[in-house]
């Protein structure tokens, strides 16, 4: 669990604008088959992608004396031509989903070609790279369910919020049945909006139900990171009123970064600051219990009941799920040993384990528990492989009693190929 926790970390550290390498555009053996990319904008040509899975970007700058592509850890020098306008081509990069600016005479800007997504904490350019198994978040001629934005009073935090909720066509076809809901999180560095956008939940599950491999349920998707009571400070990395962070861990923290390989997103820089003592695991084990946060009120007090107040929803805990992706994950974790009599399934992400020794004082998680789902990217390391492993993890609860599943992400790291393909597998376990 301590090598889990430390992985987090480095991966929750942010890129200074600039501190990424710089080196020349991709110009040799490139083949000319590039095409806009589907996260593109309307009508805009611009960023596009070949076969060999290479990034071109082009933008208009005639008075900038630098440009550069900004993507997976590196800046590629982009050229210009006697018009002013900049081109330059990556190299071939890795399946899936990856932030991305432009760097501009030293300064970071989104892609006006591209369309925006929230990581990395602001919003910014955003570049889907076709991959080999696209097909369970493709869209397709399929009964279609509805994504729309929710907004709530929360008595907690005395102020108007708001999330997204996922519908699944069925809801409207049939007005007379109640669903089982999911509470779904986002990580660090990412908002209420990345499950939907980045993650393709809707897609993914009018996919799942038209081919038979899910039930119809419901998805509701909030900030779990932004809530504070009335004079608390924001939350600092998961703490309730922004406490102190814990030692030996970075500030800042995006989703979508990668440790080996081409990363995804901003680079991580560095890790753990050097010198400090680090987590033990039951540290870790009491830290995630912590991670809810002023949101763990919010979601008991104001967002369930909103949700089963509002919608026709099943409303006991056989029939309600939370996950969570990396910090996402860790709330989870949190939340629901905390809560264990208000939620059957718990998926994590991407965000550790829950320790059999966890149990010991949480009696009513064993029997309440329906599936624990615990997964990773192939190349998160500490999370993939070793005693540290989600499948090691997910052993010792089946050795306990527990109905835990594992799951490793082929070839992904710390990033959204990893989640997608991680809620395709635990959304074909969720209330059966």
């Amino acid at each position: 669990m301590k090598k889990i926790f430390l992985s987090l970390m480095a991966l929750a550290s942010l890129t200074v604008a600039g501190q990424n390498p710089t080196v020349h555009s991709v110009t040799d053996n490139v083949v000319e088959d590039f095409k806009p990319a589907s996260t593109n904008q309307e009508n805009k040509q611009y960023p596009m992608i070949n076969s060999q899975r290479m990034v071109r970007a082009q933008i208009t700058a005639p008075q900038a004396t630098f440009v550069g592509l900004d993507i997976a850890g590196k800046i590629y020098e982009m050229t210009k031509d006697e018009n002013g306008v900049w081109t330059g081509t990556s190299a071939p990069q890795d399946e899936g989903f990856h932030y991305y600016q432009l760097n501009i005479d030293g300064a970071s800007v989104p892609d006006p070609g591209s369309k925006y997504y929230y990581g990395a904490s602001r919003w910014g350019s955003g570049i889907d790279v076709p991959a080999a198994d696209e097909d369970f978040y493709t869209v397709k001629n399929v009964p279609q369910g509805s994504v729309n934005e929710v907004y709530y009073w929360s008595s907690v935090t005395e102020s108007m919020r708001h999330g997204y909720i996922y519908l699944p066509a069925e809801y409207y076809a049939n007005p007379d049945k109640k669903f089982p809901v999911l509470y779904l999180q986002h990580g660090m560095g990412e908002n209420e909006t990345g499950w939907s956008a980045q993650g393709k939940t809707g897609i993914i599950m009018d996919n799942l139900i038209a081919e038979g491999k899910a039930v119809p349920f419901i998805i509701y998707m909030d900030n779990g990171l932004n809530a504070r009571r009335p004079g608390e400070q924001p939350m600092g990395f998961g703490f309730p009123g922004g406490g102190p962070r814990p030692q030996g861990a970075p500030q800042g923290g995006p989703q979508g970064t990668r440790p080996q390989g081409a990363p995804q997103g901003p680079r991580p820089q560095g890790g753990p600051q050097g010198g400090r003592p680090r987590m033990s695991g039951a540290d870790f084990a009491k830290m995630a219990r912590r991670m809810g946060g002023a949101f763990e009120e919010v979601l008991i007090k104001d967002i369930i009941p909103m949700v089963e107040k509002n919608y026709r929803v099943i409303a006991d805990s056989e029939h309600r799920a939370m996950a969570g992706l990396s910090m996402g994950g860790m709330q989870t974790h949190g939340i629901t040993l905390n809560n264990p009599t208000t939620f059957a399934y718990v998926g994590i992400f991407s965000g550790g384990t829950i320790g059999t020794d966890e149990l010991t004082d949480v009696p009513d998680f064993k029997k309440t528990n329906k599936v624990l789902f615990i997964s990773a990217g192939g190349r998160e390391t500490g999370m993939a492989e070793g005693d540290g492993s989600v499948i090691k993890a997910a052993e010792d609860m089946k050795a306990i009693g527990i109905n835990a599943h594992s799951y490793i992400s082929p070839e992904t790291a710390h990033e959204w190929q990893t989640w997608r393909r991680s809620l395709y597998q635990f959304a074909q376990l969720l209330f059966k």
